[in-house]
Parts: structure tokens; C-alpha cells; sequence
């Protein structure tokens, strides 16, 4: 289970801002659907943010990034860009993919999401394999959920990546349930099982603490670096939030239980004047954010 000690981190305030960029833009999404100004679906990882922001600084500009559905936050720490990925969301002009691809489908500088569950793993192990041989030292990170060890892609694609040594970081974003369905319900067996079963190694990380991650993590992102094996690296972590919207299912106990681990109530108690500052800016910076993507006009697709 996660660690109930205090933090320590973030060292940097570029840490505890990332992470409040990306808390309140999760939280400006839903407000905006709220009010009937944002189409289609959206899957927040409100709770989670600070996984990316622990895991980006161990990557580089060589390194491939493949994402899910739940994705925002992955790609706000690797690329700093709530202008483009909110145009892109609305539908505006200036959206990092011209409106086409939405919250889930983005394409940008080696890095892929995709709201297919256990698409994006088969495809991070065959750019692994391309960087192995092109382009020693640099690796491929993908990000999946627990409940994406229910598809058989999952198991082909780790297969092939440890019969054949590939540099691939799988890191697996345990929220302990999948959509509406505890992990409990759907999965015999642990993460770990599955992953010593191919002989990968896995690594299990239960702190909130960015600094104590990255000191757990860097380690084991140079090993798949230097030696080309791949690992697992399983991460426990909080929904805080709905799967999509206001469609959360599980009893209000178990939600108020997963607020109560929230980094962010946990970050305010620990560092209550930064965190209040943070909070303050980010807040106001992500609400200028939407009102200037909002007066963009819609994105034109004819010409792309």
C-alpha cells in the first residue's frame, strides 16, 4: 500500500508546480464539461500527477513516450503545454494535433497516447526493438494501468521485449481499480507474478515523495538504458477522481479514503506556504489558460 510517512519533496518548486499544473488543469477539464463547453470524453488522473513529474527528468529527448487515456498529466510533464493540449481537447485552432485527435489520441516529438487499452504497449516494444538497433541508449517508456493486464497484447508484447532484451520502461500506474471493477475482482495474481513470469524485473514503488522516487527509479532507468533489459516498475497510486466525467461508482467511503491519500492533502500539510502559493498560481495560470483557448476559433481540418 502506499506510504502514509510525510514527504519530504518536492526539492524543487518545478516539481510542485508541475504538479499543480497538472491538478488543475485535470480540474478545469471537468468544470469546463460542466458547463457545456468541451465535447466528447475525458479520463483525468487526478491523484496520480505526480508520477510523470517524478519519472520525466529520468528520460530524455532521445527517449520515446507512449501513453493511455488517462494521459494528460504525461504529457503536461514532458512537454509543459496546456495551451496546445487544451486547444487540442476544445477543438481549436493551435491544438497540438489540430483538433483531431482529442484528449486521448496525441502525436507529438516521440511521444504517442492512445485510448486503446494495451495498444500502446505492442507499439513501445517495436520502437524499442527500432531504438536497440538504431539508437543505442535511448529507451521506450510506456505507461499503462492495472486493469490493462486483463488484454492479451499485454503479455505478447512483454514476451518479445525480454526474449529480446529491448529497452523498454514499462511503469504501471496502480490505482487499484480498473474503470468501475477493483483491481481485487479482476486480477488473480499480482503484477509482479506476471512480470517474473517473462524473467523481467520488477520494481515497486508505494511513496508520493518525488525526490524519493526519482532516487528509487534512476537506478533502474540506467539499467534499461546501459544494458538494454527491460523492466516493470509498478507504481501505487490514487484515482482521486471519476473514470470519465462524473461517472464514479464506487462508494463515497472508498473515495473519501482515496482523498485522504491524495498527495495533494498531503503536500498542503507538509509544505503549507509553498503549496498555497503554487496552488494559487497554477490555478489562476490554467483559468487564463481556458479563456484564451476559448476565444481561439475551431480548428480547420480541410487543409491538414
Amino acid at each position: 500500500m502506499i506510504t502514509t510517512q510525510a514527504v519530504s519533496g518536492p526539492a524543487a518548486d518545478t516539481d510542485l508546480r508541475q504538479m499543480m499544473l497538472i491538478r488543475h488543469f485535470e480540474w478545469k477539464l471537468l468544470e469546463l464539461f460542466e458547463r457545456g463547453e468541451l465535447n466528447g470524453t475525458t479520463h483525468t488522473c487526478l491523484g496520480q500527477e505526480y508520477v510523470p513529474v517524478a519519472l520525466t527528468p529520468l528520460l530524455d529527448s532521445r527517449d520515446f513516450v507512449f501513453s493511455n487515456h488517462r494521459g494528460h498529466g504525461h504529457y503536461l510533464a514532458r512537454f509543459d503545454d496546456p495551451r496546445g493540449l487544451l486547444a487540442e481537447i476544445m477543438g481549436r485552432d493551435g491544438g497540438v494535433c489540430h483538433g483531431v485527435g482529442g484528449s486521448q489520441h496525441i502525436l507529438r516529438d516521440r511521444y504517442l497516447s492512445t485510448g486503446v487499452q494495451g495498444q500502446s504497449l505492442p507499439v513501445a516494444t517495436g520502437v524499442a526493438l527500432a531504438l536497440k538497433r538504431l539508437e543505442p541508449g535511448a529507451l521506450a517508456c510506456v505507461y499503462i494501468g492495472d486493469g490493462t493486464w486483463g488484454e492479451g497484447a499485454v503479455y505478447e508484447a512483454l514476451n518479445m521485449a525480454a526474449l529480446w532484451q529491448l529497452p523498454l520502461l514499462v511503469v504501471v500506474e496502480h490505482n487499484g481499480i480498473a474503470q468501475s471493477t477493483p483491481t481485487e475482482a479482476q486480477m488473480s495474481g499480482t503484477i509482479a507474478g506476471r512480470a517474473e513470469a517473462f524473467g523481467l524485473r520488477h520494481h515497486r514503488v508505494e511513496s508520493m515523495d518525488v525526490d524519493e522516487i526519482r532516487r528509487q527509479l534512476a537506478p533502474v532507468v540506467s539499467r534499461v538504458r546501459e544494458t538494454c533489459s527491460p523492466v516493470v516498475i509498478e507504481v501505487e497510486t490514487n484515482r482521486v477522481g471519476p473514470h470519465s466525467k462524473g461517472d464514479d461508482s464506487r462508494p463515497p467511503a472508498i473515495v473519501e479514503r482515496a482523498r485522504e491519500r491524495d498527495w495533494y492533502r498531503r503536500y498542503a500539510a507538509e509544505f503549507p506556504d509553498r503549496w498555497a502559493h503554487w496552488d494559487n498560481a497554477m490555478k489562476s495560470f490554467v483559468d487564463s489558460v481556458a479563456v484564451e483557448v476559448a476565444a481561439l476559433p475551431p480548428a480547420v481540418w480541410s487543409d491538414r
